[in-house]
Parts: C-alpha cells; structure tokens; sequence
C-alpha cells in the first residue's frame, strides 16, 4: 500500500470509477447520484431538488466517496433466495462487517427461529401476520422502537405515532449512542438543540475551530467549505488527540487548484489527550479573559449566569488545566490569540466531544467559549455539531423520543383527538438493559444496526437474544442480523430512498429540509417502509380513534400531520405540490436572542475531571471510523487515509511500545473492564498522542463499558481505559 500524504485527490477519482463500473457503469451511476434525492449518507446535506451533488448554496459538483458507497451498495443485485438454504447462521457469524454489506440487497423477507440453523424466506402476509400476532400478544411497554437517521421524515413520524398509539414511550433513535450529548448540551445554552448556523454561515466564517472530529473521512464535502474558508484567509483550528491526514492537506477533486497541488486545511493542530477536552476548553476561555478579549458588554446583556461563569474561569488553576488536558498552557494560549482576533467564528464537533461520560459538559463549555465574544447570535458565527446519518436530525424532530414535546404532544391530541400514553419511555441504552433483564419483550428496527452500535457488544448481543421476537427493516445485511438473534427474528426487505414510490423529505445538520423525489425500484420484492408500516398499524389497530391508516399509506397525508402539529415544519405541508425546500425557523440565530424562556443564552459552571488511565501499563482507548466506513456500514477492509491495510490492529505511539512490554508489529491481546480482543496487531502511530490508542468501530464495541453521560444518556465510546499485553502463546482468537 502506498502511503498517502493527503486527501482526496486522484486516488478518490479512481475509487468513483471503481463504483460506477460495480453498480453496472458510470452513466448509470451517475444519474443516480444526480437524481432529486437528498444524499444518504450524512448529515451535511446534499442533493433534493436541486438535484445531487448539490449543496445548500448551490454549489457544483460537490460529491464524496461515502455517498457514492452507499449507491453503489443499493445498485447491488438482490439476494437469491437459495443462498439461505446454503449458508447457515454459523457462516453468516462469520462474516466480516464489509462481507455481509456486499453480500447483495435483501429481496425477501427472512426469519429466524430459536433452534434453527439457517434463515428461511417468507411471504410478506407470513411477516406481517406473524409480526401483528406477538404485538397482540404482549403488553405495549413490554415492546421498544428503534430509529436509524438513514430513514424519511415521514417514515420516522408514522412509526413513532404508531408505536404511541399501540401504547408505549420506548421510542428512541441512533442519536442517543452518537449526537445527543450536543442536543442537550446546546439546549440548555442556548435553548435549541441543532446547529445555530446555516452553511453559508460556515463559509463567510474567519476562524473554525474544529474539536473532536475528523470530517475528511466522515463528511469529506465539508471540506470544500473549510478550503473556502482558508481561501479567504481564515485560520483552521483542529484539536484531535490524533493528527489526521486529511484534516492537514486535502486534494478536493472538483476543484483544479486544489487538485493538482493540494490545500492545506489546519492551521493549527493541537493534541490533547483523549477526554482531556473539558479542561483544553476551560483553559482556552481562561487565556481569553486574561488576554482581555472577552465580550463583557455582550455577556451581561444575553447571557444568564455570566457573574459565575467569569469568576470560574478567573479560579481555574493553570496547574490543573494543563495536568487534565494535556496541552501546554503556551498552545492555550496561542489558540486563544487567534480565536481573539477573528471577527467571525464557528465551533464545530463530532463524536470526539460527546462519546464522553461528560459530554453534555463538553458540549456546554464550547457554546460557553462561543458566548464569551459574542460569537453566537451573528452572521458567519455560531455553533455547529456535525451530524453523522443524513436525516438523523430530522427523525429527532419529528418526534422519535421516549418522551413528546409537550407542544407537539398537545398538538396531536388536540387537533386530532387521540389519546396518547404519558410514560416516561425508555432510552435506547435502557431499553437494551430492559431487554437484557426480561423486562422487554419485542424490538422493532426502522433500518440501522443495533447491535453493531452498542457498547459491549457481548451483552448487546444477549439482551437481543433475550427478546421473543426482533424486527428489522434493512436493505442490505449487517452484523446486527446475525448476531444476537431473538427467538424469532424477522429482516423486512425495504427500498433504498431514491426507491421510493412517493416523495418524502429529510433535515439536514443546518435544519434545512429537503424534497426526495423517489424513483423507480431496481429490484422486486422491497416495499417501501411507509408501506410496511401502514400496513402493519391498519392490521393492529383497524379502529384507532382519529387516525386512518389507510390514508397514512400516503405520504402527503403524513406531511399535513407534521405540518400541523411540529413547530416550524408548516412549508412541509405543500412541499411535494410548491417543491420549496425550507429552513427551519427559530433554529438559527443571526441575532442574540435564544430559544430559552428569557431569550437569553445561559453559561455553566463545571468541575474537570481527572484524566483517566493514569498509570503504567494502561492506555486511553478511541474507537474510530475507517475512511471506508459510514457509522457501522464498513465498505472497505483498508484506511486509507491512516495508511493502515486491516481493521484488526490497535495504533499506538512509538514511544508507549517500551513500557507496555510489547513490540512493534506484534500480536497482543487489549483488555478492558467489559471485554478482552486477542490476536491484535500492534502498530507504532507517531501521529496519536502518547499515552492514547486507536481501534476500530464496531469490531473494539467489545471492550466498551456501558458508561454514559448522566444527561444525555450516551455511551462514552471515548477514553476506554485498556491493558496491552503479550499475545498469549497457542492463543489466535480472530479479532472482534
């Protein structure tokens, strides 16, 4: 494997012809990913109806390898209906994440029943009676709901007000295991839970300051805004416990000059250690006051609490900011220096701030360091988390929570006389435990891989085996079906978006809202999943009050729901007839009055925690995405970008190899509180922090404690403290 120096570039070029001759040419291709679809992977936003490849300032072309890898994964040929009479559950265990996602679409619906050895096909009607039959069977709070981000609006609604209409709360989606940290963390600071800023915002900014994340391989169009940003002189700060290629130099392939002689992203990069970000962002604030930059008139004008707030940061102790964070108080302030003397500012984060058992605190202290000059509440400012599933956003907003919004609540049993239940609900870690005690009885899946998503994954794995009954609906394989298989487990073939028969919408991470137009189906056999819902409701509940699941078949009948009843989501109701494409009002602020009940933003006053994995012969553990990876969906075996060739290796330091006892290129076994994986290869990585080690998602879940944030309730898959030792001779367990 050559080593690669940089994004992007020629390689991303070659790899987008790779994908068009698998998904039957290049022409083919293309029209597919120009079609009037929002992209389906993140958040960042693309396409609808200015067609793909097309931002939200109508820019052209913008197009990365992740959209054209889940494309290409849904222009795969069906699974014929004999490979399940010829490869047994055992054989389909042993598949690796990228093997089972190119094993083809799923065509048919399957099932799987305690005792048997392989999945067998069924009718639909045999699905749906069977599936309609154990609801009946059980109690509602004796069933949970789960969401991916990668369905439609009206997919995720229909589905929630199914779930509450049959009578149970346990309603959650992804985003309590990646971004709910940033919701409630931005909500209680500046009383909206998304992104402040619009991408435009983004690009007119003089200083981004990039925390925690790792956009060129996650969401690589978003470098295009950052060049555009560099481009006009702005300053870049990365902070990562990693040096990530992509986020130093990146080649952007529509772009010639960037191309041919590549761009420098970062500016500045600074490598605190792994859940040293608390203290890195107390001690940026602290060099602010003292350098005198803070905006004292705009803090005692909108902001509450800003007395505290200012005498916490003047008792901060310099000794125990740098001993927490790992960096010098030199680089603190050299950051605060340039965040100084910008004029315009956006802070941006991903998973390295929330998959933290302080999170929300994480989240609280960058609106806090925002707040300070005033950097909220103005054009080309602001505050954006970087969303991963491209409608995750969207599924929150519709109402895929434990518990409703009480304006949203109101609103549905008053304008449309239903009764709702008043349950607290479950979260989505609570419903695993639940499932794990006997507590909780049938899953129901809209898409994802709930399994893959867990933290350990060995008691994942038996609270979904727990269950009498798991329904899934996919349109390719993944891990999650095949491992942790309930007494009867069901995987509903679903169309891909650009499938669907009927337009449906999406949000992005900039709270813009998106028409798809659907399209054609490539295969038989799928259904669409507002179909399989409706059905399934109409069959369960023929008779509920107020509501015609006939008429929810529709998804123009669900927009008027949502129009009428989710603040903000009027346009939706005509959207499909107007084409009108819209932002969410009372979601961005371009002036400094908030989303609270005074309008003012508030600031929070945090303890550091210490650092974990003070110690010999332990290590901080990360576990990251591969660039050729989506959230659990592995295209590639290889990283490209970390030049690494397999996903069975922990990277560490040069310099940590000595005092683990353990050499360079060997086979160890990692152990944690949770979980142990042996037969790892150790690989010398200059470019992490020392002290600090990488392994990959989903294949490390299993050394991942079940610790969440108090508030958000979201796991921290960062800062798992490990043990390296030794691979035990005789000992050559496959990893993972």
């Amino acid at each position: 494997m050559v080593k690669v120096n940089s994004g992007g570039g020629w390689r991303a070029i070659a790899y987008s012809f790779k994908k068009g001759r698998e998904a039957g040419g290049m022409w083919k291709f293309y029209r597919a990913l120009r079609s009037k679809n929002a992209c389906k992977t993140c958040a960042l936003g693309m396409g609808g109806q200015k067609g793909g490849m097309v931002n939200e300032v109508g820019s052209f072309p913008e197009v990365c390898k992740k959209s054209m890898q889940a494309m290409a994964s849904d222009m795969q040929g069906g699974i014929d209906p004999n490979f399940w009479k010829q490869n047994s559950i055992e054989s389909l265990q042993r598949l690796t994440p990228r093997e089972l996602e190119y094993l083809g679409r799923l065509v048919h619906p399957v099932r799987y029943r305690r005792g048997q050895s392989h999945f067998e096909t069924i009718t639909w009607e045999q699905a749906f009676d069977t599936i309609v039959g154990k609801l009946r069977e059980v109690t509602p709070d004796e069933t949970f709901w789960y969401f991916s981000g990668r369905s439609s609006n009206e997919a995720g609604f229909l589905l929630q007000l199914m779930a509450r209409l049959y009578g149970t709360n346990n309603v959650n989606n992804c985003s309590y295991y990646c971004h709910q940290a940033s919701g409630v963390g931005l909500n209680s600071s500046v009383g909206s839970g998304t992104a402040t800023i619009q991408l435009e915002d983004l690009e007119h900014a003089d200083c981004v300051m990039l925390i925690g994340g790792n956009p060129a391989s996650n969401h690589p169009r978003l470098m295009s805004s950052l060049l555009k940003v560099r481009r006009s002189g702005g300053k870049v700060i990365v902070i990562n416990p990693v040096r990530e290629t992509g986020l130093i130099r990146f080649r952007i392939p529509s772009d010639p000059r960037s191309l041919l002689g590549g761009s420098k992203i970062a500016t500045h990069y600074y490598q605190p250690h792994i859940g040293g970000d608390l203290a890195l962002l107390w001690g940026i604030a602290k060099a602010v006051r003292q350098a005198g930059r803070v905006d004292l008139d705009f803090l005692s004008q909108h902001c509450r609490h800003h007395d505290e707030w200012l005498a916490a940061v003047d008792a901060m102790d310099w000794a125990e900011i740098v001993a927490k964070s790992g960096v010098s108080q030199a680089e603190m302030e050299e950051i605060a220096e340039v965040y100084g003397q910008c004029n315009r500012a956006v802070f941006a984060w991903t998973m390295g701030i929330t998959h933290h058992q302080h999170g929300v605190l994480n989240v609280q202290a960058i609106s806090a360091l925002a707040l300070c000059r005033g950097m909220v509440g103005r054009p080309g400012s602001g505050l954006m988390p970087i969303r991963g599933h491209s409608n995750v956003q969207g599924i929150g907003s519709v109402g895929v929570t434990p518990r409703l919004k009480k304006q949203i609540f109101d609103a549905l049993q008053e304008k449309y006389g239903i009764q709702l239940p008043t349950s607290a609900g479950k979260d989505t870690l609570a419903c695993m435990e639940s499932a794990h005690q006997g507590d909780l009885k049938v899953g129901f899946c809209l898409g994802g891989n709930l399994y893959g998503s867990n933290p350990d994954s060995a008691y994942a794995a038996a609270a979904l085996s727990n269950l009498q009954m798991n329904v899934m609906l996919s349109t390719t394989m993944n891990t999650g079906h095949v491992h942790g298989l309930a007494d009867d487990t069901i995987i509903l073939p679903v169309l891909a978006r650009d499938e669907e028969p009927q337009p449906t919408t999406q949000e992005s991470m900039f709270n813009y809202v998106r028409l798809s137009d659907g399209g054609p189906r490539r295969l038989p056999g799928p259904r669409s999943e507002i179909d399989v819902i409706s059905t399934i409701a109409s069959r369960l509940m023929p008779d509920t009050q107020g509501v015609d699941w006939t008429a929810m078949g529709q998804t123009s009948t669900i927009r008027q729901w949502i129009g009428e009843v989710i603040p903000g989501f009027e346009k939706i109701k005509s959207i499909d007839q107007s084409k009108e494409e819209f932002q969410i009002a009372g979601r961005t602020f371009h002036q400094p009055s908030f989303g609270t009940k005074d309008g003012k933003a508030i600031l929070h006053v945090h303890a550091l925690p210490p650092l974990a994995a003070e110690g010999p012969g332990r290590l901080r553990l990360m576990t990251v995405r591969s660039e050729g990876q989506f959230n659990t969906v592995v295209y590639e075996d290889e990283d490209l970008y970390r030049n690494q060739t397999a996903r069975d290796i922990i990277l560490i330091h040069p310099d940590d190899f000595p005092t683990l006892g353990i050499h360079p290129e060997s086979r160890v076994t990692v152990s944690s509180d949770t979980g142990r994986m042996e037969n790892i290869l150790a690989r010398p990585y200059p470019d992490i922090r020392s002290g600090n080690a990488l392994m990959y998602y989903p294949e490390s879940n299993v050394l991942v404690p079940r610790s969440i944030d108090p508030k958000s309730k979201t796991p921290a898959f960062k800062g798992v403290v490990i043990t390296v030792t030794p691979q035990e001779r005789g000992s050559v367990a496959p990893a993972g």
